[in-house]
């Protein structure tokens, strides 16, 4: 099974969009970005209908490289504009109808950001200087520090002596269930995942609670959808309102040239989360093994690793045991 596509970038939507001036069904957004029912030019150059579908997931990106001679866990970092650069980048966009010929002076015009932010893989730079988006972002990352408390959840995730993490992934042995497992960062080097639970974006998942605190760090392209629809509008639109299946954030389609596409939920004026996500109804299996826990530890890993070998009906089952 190959490696699907990590994600450095923005992914564009599979169809064609168009923005309407009212507000959106996403969070604290006064504009629409709706799909048309025209497949992008950039999907059909990439082939999508030969693509693989996955599970868009509702959660905070990463991204595992070296970082000080080891593998590292990084968390996702845009440099943004400045108040007045912002302003003056919006003012551009309403007059020229696009960011097109807009000039950035990135040393003035951006916020500072850590000496240990990086630029993600593949954004353009100009003499020496990464060159914002079309957003007016600069996409990067910024290495998880073990004490840090902007970046608690992430760190919640990983266990500095075992050098591991905990990933949700689809359970081998029984292709309806998914395991809660412990991974060497070495076996995660230059993927990207998603950072899912209980104090990320609302927590969609109905993952742990105040109390019992459950994350965990989802590769993407793992989840993938069986019986995708066709990249077609109508169709699609079916399957979210009406398949058991489509309670989902929505889909990522990995092309076979490594281009990225999805469709989000939003972009069809569909509400999200709705329904409970199908992702937390499904069975789970903790395998995260018994490890070095000494027993005053309370940390996720050594509560989990008491677990280790349970299986629960739903993945939301899984707090109460803790």
């Amino acid at each position: 099974m190959r490696r699907l596509g990590s994600v450095q970038q923005k992914v564009p939507c599979v169809f064609v969009t168009e923005v309407k001036q009212e507000p959106s069904t996403k969070r604290d957004s006064q504009f629409q970005v709706v799909a048309t029912a025209r497949v992008s030019p950039v999907a059909v150059d990439a082939q999508v209908h030969r693509a693989v579908a996955t599970e868009k997931l509702d959660g905070t990106c990463c991204y595992v490289s070296v970082y000080k001679g080891r593998p590292h866990l990084w968390a996702r970092l845009d440099r943004k504009a400045n108040k007045q650069a912002e302003k003056r980048f919006k003012k551009y966009q309403r007059s020229h109808h696009g960011c097109k010929g807009f000039l950035w002076s990135v040393e003035e015009d951006f916020k500072p950001v850590p000496e240990t932010w990086v630029p993600a893989l593949r954004v353009k730079h100009h003499e020496g200087h990464p060159v914002p988006d079309e957003h007016g972002h600069i996409p990067g990352w910024i290495p998880v520090e073990k004490d840090s408390k902007q970046y608690c959840w992430h760190a919640s995730v990983l266990d500095p002596d075992l050098r591991a993490a905990l990933v949700l992934r689809p359970c081998a042995e029984d292709e309806d269930a998914l395991e809660v497992a412990a991974l060497p960062l070495a076996n995660l080097l230059e993927q990207t995942l998603e950072l899912i639970g209980t104090n990320v974006n609302g927590n969609p998942y109905g993952l742990g609670s105040k109390k019992a605190p459950v994350h965990l760090l989802v590769s993407h392209g793992a989840l993938r959808i069986r019986d995708p629809p066709p990249v077609d509008f109508q169709q699609l639109c079916s399957w979210f309102r009406e398949s058991p299946e489509g309670r989902v954030e929505g889909i990522v389609w990995h092309c076979p040239d490594g281009t990225l596409v999805k469709l989000h939920r939003h972009h069809l004026g569909l509400r999200w989360p709705e329904g409970g996500p199908s992702l937390g109804e499904r069975a789970a299996v903790v395998a995260v093994g018994s490890g070095e826990h000494g027993v005053d530890r309370k940390d996720l890993f050594a509560l989990l690793s008491a677990l280790s070998g349970r299986r629960f009906s739903r993945l939301t089952d899984i707090a109460a045991a803790l």
